[in-house]
């Protein structure tokens, strides 16, 4: 089987002009390395297609003459608008090209933290409290009682996450979200913040099929910013962050962060695999944080594969379920015709 894999490679976007931090969110020369090494381990053949542009490209070219992939292994990021990570997916389904992970309408939904926390809750999964603010007055609107969590509302890889995401006063709250309305253009979601253990679980499959593969519990270690999964803790995760794997069989928290990951990951439509964030409240009880339908793959050090490292699950054993689980839909839909 012929796969096309797009992404967006950080080192592209950086000689381009962009900056590290801006990039923060594309992938490394080693982890499309990787994935295409376990592609073709797995008997597959591959081709390396590039970003939503570098897709379009190919499509429109006159020497592409149809002779289309079998499948896309998309792990594309996109870089502008609420529906930047739904591009590639949209353009393959203008196409009726095969691909892995989420549709469009997942991939908008998910980016946008608000609205996802909205449908989830209206499912009657628990997650704390919320508010959207779209400028710094709507602070003084916030219908609960501090301490506020806050965060951009449509940004990844804890960007715009810091120490001062925590604010214990509620006079504090309008500075603090004007400083991040100035930097990322974009509404900030505000949360009650939950003061307990912060677990990420690991989701394989999709719909009835869909599995917790494992979980790991975020733990900051010395010299990491306190309190917080932040984007220096994650950048810097070989060092200040120690991930835990933690069993459903043994702890009550974890069985419960694990059913409430999968009730999420099935009403959300989410596909093939992925990753969803719970945090603890003061009584120890897991909430959803946010999901994560589009997961890094670096082989090291991204959340899903660290998952399945301390599992014991090898690197390619992930790619070939995902790989799977996009080839099952695929087979339903020949067999519907």
């Amino acid at each position: 089987m012929l796969i096309g894999l797009t992404y967006d490679l950080r080192s592209e976007y950086l000689a381009a002009g962009f900056d590290e931090y801006e990039t923060a969110e594309f992938d490394r020369e080693d982890t499309v390395d990787a994935l295409e090494n376990s592609l073709r381990a797995l008997g597959h053949r591959t081709e390396r297609i590039g970003n939503v542009r570098q897709l379009i490209g190919h499509l429109a070219s006159s020497s592409f003459r149809g002779n289309r992939w079998d499948l896309v292994f998309n792990i594309a990021e996109g870089l502008y608008g609420i529906g930047r990570e739904a591009q590639v997916p949209a353009i393959l389904d203008a196409y009726k090209i095969p691909y892995t992970f989420s549709d469009p309408l997942v991939m908008s939904l998910t980016l946008h933290k608000g609205m996802t926390k909205r449908v989830i809750r209206d499912a009657g999964i628990p997650t704390p409290d919320f508010f959207i603010i779209e400028k710094p007055e709507d602070a003084g609107n916030i219908p609960f009682d501090p301490p506020f969590f806050i965060k951009p509302n449509a940004e990844g890889t804890g960007k715009g996450v810091t120490s001062k995401s925590v604010v214990r006063r509620r006079e504090d709250l309008c500075n603090a979200c004007r400083n991040l309305l100035d930097t990322y253009h974009q509404p900030v979601l505000a949360e009650r913040f939950l003061p307990g253990r912060e677990f990420t679980v690991g989701i394989v499959g999709t719909g009835s099929e869909a599995k917790a593969w494992g979980t790991v519990e975020v733990i900051l270690l010395d010299g990491a910013e306190k309190e917080v999964y932040s984007y220096v803790n994650k950048e810097g995760c070989e060092d200040l962050v120690e991930y835990r794997p933690v069993r459903a069989e043994e702890e009550p928290a974890v069985r419960e962060a694990e059913r409430i990951s999968l009730a999420a990951w099935k009403v959300l439509e989410c596909r093939d695999a992925g990753r969803v964030d719970i945090r603890c409240d003061e009584k120890g009880q897991p909430q959803f944080i946010e999901v994560n339908p589009l997961a890094g793959l670096h082989p090291e050090h991204s959340d899903l594969p660290i998952i399945c490292n301390k599992l014991g699950i090898p690197y390619i054993e992930l790619i070939e379920a995902i790989v799977n689980s996009a080839l099952k839909r695929l087979k339903n839909k020949r067999n519907s015709k």
